[in-house]
């Protein structure tokens, strides 16, 4: 009798053991639950609190030598950010006061010769892949650059080549709709750097929320990609809506600017994120 109560007691002694361990299990999982529900929370309410505008926001701007390039034109070009944040302050305060929107730190040249990771057709697998390679492409160049993700409200990635042919320089953007990441791969010479620049604007605004002003083929969408809507005769528009990326010079007939002083946001851009009503 007294070695089947043991037997019993040794049990129940597993039993309980085998209790214990289940739910301290289940306490880990739902503590491992509750820190990433709290940080994608902070993460959300940090991208929308950006576009409240109370506070100037942090972007750095880091270029990404995937081939040498001309030393002079990503010298002027990191010089011209502090042009970019000029111009974009002056059409924040066409809508709105508060602090200059941002303020940009220029990082780099990086030496990176992978190229960047490009978006496939929308979808939840084909996002979450895409997702997974830009932040291991990211963090590559977050490492050999010194950037450090936490200090920045954006980053922008812009990924430079020598021009392969002299008179069409080729230049593409891409960014995380509402997120904190934005691409931008450009043929860089001198000829080239506010154009560079300009396209990094444009991808940070997608990042605040922006749209796309042009439509599948390249046309400017009408009205809302026109920076000067209610000018009389309507074309040639003088300067380029930010989210367009082009000036229309006539019904079908567009420019791309040469200048950052050619650099407007129109109203439904700036409706979108938080500058207009």
């Amino acid at each position: 009798m007294a070695g089947r109560a043991g037997s019993e007691d040794e049990y129940e002694a597993r039993k309980q053991r085998s209790k214990l361990y289940f739910r301290m299990r289940v306490t880990v999982l739902l503590l491992i639950l509750v820190g990433v529900g709290l940080y994608a929370w902070r993460d959300i309410e940090r991208r929308r609190s950006r576009n409240e505008w109370t506070e100037t926001l942090e972007i750095a701007i880091v270029f990404v030598e995937r081939q040498p390039v001309s030393a002079r034109a990503v010298e002027a070009a990191k010089a011209r950010t502090a042009d970019l944040a000029t111009v974009l302050a002056a059409e924040m305060a066409r809508f709105r006061g508060g602090p200059p929107p941002f303020r940009f730190t220029a990082f780099g040249p990086v030496g990176h010769a992978a190229a960047p990771p490009e978006a496939g057709e929308p979808g939840l697998v084909s996002d979450a892949r895409f997702a997974w390679n830009l932040w291991r492409y990211t963090s590559a160049v977050d490492d050999a650059s010194g950037v450090s993700e936490r200090s920045f409200d954006a980053r922008i990635y812009v990924v430079v080549t020598p021009p392969t042919n002299a008179k069409v320089k080729q230049i593409e953007g891409a960014s995380q709709q509402g997120g904190k990441v934005g691409l931008v791969e450009v043929e860089l010479d001198e000829t080239m750097v506010d154009f560079a620049l300009f396209v990094a604007a444009h991808e940070l605004f997608h990042t605040l929320g922006a749209s796309d002003k042009y439509d599948a083929s390249g046309g400017v969408l009408m009205p809302d990609g026109l920076a000067e809507p209610e000018l009389a005769p309507i074309f040639p528009q003088r300067y380029v809506e930010l989210m367009a990326r082009h000036r229309p010079v006539g019904p079908t007939q567009t420019k791309p600017p040469k200048s950052l002083d050619e650099l407007r946001v129109g109203r439904a851009t700036a409706r979108e994120i938080g500058w207009a009503p």
